[in-house]
């Protein structure tokens, strides 16, 4: 098992109590003792539960966030998410900022991307994927 970097709606899944992801993350955490999420993951499970008003996940959202690793958008992860959108751009098969932005973390950090949305990051050249749903 690689270095992953969790996407949002696999961490959605983890937070619903499924059972293939929350066993995938206990396996994971035998070796790396800490689960990777992007800022734009942060972001969009935090607005997500704000909107719904939906505190007692909010509490544990950011507990688990505390305790593990969110990873930045740097000047690296952003160029290499803007090389994605240009190429698939010219392809005529461009995908969301956001995808775009958590692919460009991923690569930037040489993570493996652990995400159940195969059809849009399978686009993106060079992104080792994973499914644990």
């Amino acid at each position: 098992m690689k270095p992953a970097l969790i996407d949002t709606d696999i961490l959605s899944l983890f937070f619903r109590g499924n059972v293939n992801v929350v066993a995938q993350f206990q396996t994971y955490l035998i070796t790396y003792r800490q689960i990777n999420i992007s800022i734009i993951t942060y972001y969009e499970i935090l607005s997500g539960l704000k909107h719904r008003d939906a505190q007692k996940q909010l509490t544990l959202f950011l507990e688990f966030a505390a305790q593990n690793v969110v990873l930045p958008l740097t000047q690296q992860s952003v160029t290499l998410s803007a090389d994605i959108y240009a190429n698939l751009r010219l392809q005529g098969i461009p995908i969301d900022d956001i995808d775009l932005l958590i692919a460009g973390v991923a690569l930037a950090n040489n993570l493996v991307l652990i995400t159940h949305n195969q059809r849009h990051f399978s686009r993106v050249e060079g992104l080792e994927l994973q499914d644990w749903s």
